[in-house]
C-alpha cells in the first residue's frame, strides 16, 4: 500500500490556516484520496492541559509548554488510537494545523532554538512533512484577525511576540533547508484567493 502524504498548514496566529484546512481537505478527497484533518496542540491529554495553559486556566514557564508541546506531537505520533504514522502508512493523507515548525518559532522566543530542535528530533525522525505551506501575513493583518475572531486572548497574541515569532520562522526555515520541504504562500486576499495559492504548491505533491 502507497503510504499517505503528510501536509502541514504553519503561520503566525491570526495568519488564517485554520479556516484552510477543511477547503484543503476536500479538494484533495476530489482527488480520491483518504484525508484526514489535525491539529496541534492535540485534543490528549497533553494537547488538552496546553490549551489550559494558553487560556489562562494553568499557569506555567513557557520552557515548560515548549516542553509539553514535543511531549504532546511526539504522543500524537505513536499513539495508538488515532497516531498519525499508522494513519499514513495506511495511505491516509493528514493535513495538519501546525507541526514542529510552530515549536521552533514560538519557543524559541524563550528557549535557544538548538535545544527546541532537539526536544522534537524524535518526532522529525519519525515523520517529516511532505510539504509545509507557511501562510504569510503583515502582522498587523494577524492582529485585526485575532481581534475579531477570538473572545479570549491567548498568551501568545500580542505584536511584540508576534514579530519576533515571525522572524524566527524564517531563521529556521533557513537552517533547515537541506533537509525540509517548505513553500511561502502570500496569506493576504480573500479565502478563495489563499486557498488557490496554497492548491498551487500542494497539487505538485499528488502529481
Amino acid at each position: 500500500m502507497e503510504k499517505g502524504k503528510f501536509i502541514v498548514l504553519e503561520g503566525i496566529d491570526g495568519s488564517g490556516k485554520s479556516s484552510q484546512i477543511g477547503p484543503l481537505v476536500r479538494r484533495l478527497e476530489g482527488l480520491g484520496l483518504s484525508c484526514r484533518a489535525d491539529r496541534e496542540p492535540t485534543g490528549g491529554p497533553v494537547g488538552s492541559l496546553i490549551r489550559q495553559i494558553f487560556t489562562g486556566r494553568v499557569s506555567a514557564d513557557n520552557r515548560v509548554i515548549a516542553a509539553l508541546y514535543a511531549a504532546d506531537r511526539l504522543d500524537h505520533l505513536v499513539n495508538q488510537v488515532d497516531g498519525l504514522c499508522s494513519a499514513i502508512d495506511q495511505g491516509i493523507t493528514v493535513v495538519s494545523d501546525r507541526y514542529y515548525f510552530s515549536s521552533y518559532a514560538y519557543h524559541s522566543v524563550d528557549v535557544d532554538m538548538d535545544w527546541v530542535i532537539g526536544a522534537n528530533s524524535l518526532s522529525a525522525d519519525l515523520l517529516r512533512p511532505t510539504l509545509t505551506v507557511f501562510l504569510d501575513v503583515p502582522v498587523e493583518t494577524a492582529l485585526d484577525r485575532i481581534h475579531k475572531n477570538r473572545a479570549v486572548e491567548e498568551i501568545f497574541d500580542q505584536e511584540d511576540r508576534l514579530r519576533k515569532t515571525r522572524a524566527l520562522y524564517f531563521q529556521a526555515f533557513d537552517r533547515l533547508k537541506d533537509v525540509e520541504r517548505v513553500a511561502v504562500v502570500d496569506g493576504s486576499g480573500t479565502q478563495e484567493q489563499v486557498a488557490q495559492r496554497i492548491w498551487s504548491v500542494v497539487s505538485p505533491c499528488f502529481q
